[in-house]
């Protein structure tokens, strides 16, 4: 699991490969990952926008951005939390994904949260150790 923890909003990852959609003949590997944003804080947060980098094990890097997550713009009270699962295919056997969330205070200020970098490994990636 990855953790990362901005201004009392807590969002942790959990990646997984999933071998049924993935190929290694036809150079497609499948993640789901789930994620979860607690809050922590004492104040009422709604989450805006997201912001992903996704980069393969060859370099290649997409961008994707776009209004809320899974279709969802949660609104957050202090405690509450938002659970979502969502995927991603890469062309190579591993890669890693990164990511920010744009988030609005009840006072209406913007501001933006850390997603935890996560690696996608698949278990046809081979590790050599030196």
């Amino acid at each position: 699991m990855y953790r990362a923890v901005t201004r009392q909003i807590e969002v942790t990852v959990e990646p997984n490969f999933v071998p049924e959609q993935s190929s290694a003949d036809r150079s497609r590997y499948f993640w789901s990952y789930t994620i979860v944003i607690t809050n922590s804080g004492d104040e009422t947060v709604q989450l805006k926008t997201r912001h992903w980098i996704i980069t393969d094990a060859s370099g290649r890097q997409q961008e994707v951005k776009g209004e809320g997550v899974v279709g969802e713009q949660p609104t957050l009270a202090p405690g509450e939390r938002f659970e979502y699962t969502s995927g991603v295919p890469l062309s190579t056997a591993s890669g890693f994904m990164t990511g920010r969330y744009q988030m609005v205070s009840e006072t209406g200020e913007r501001f933006e949260i850390d997603v935890p970098t996560f690696s996608l490994d698949s278990p046809d990636n081979k590790r050599v150790l030196n």
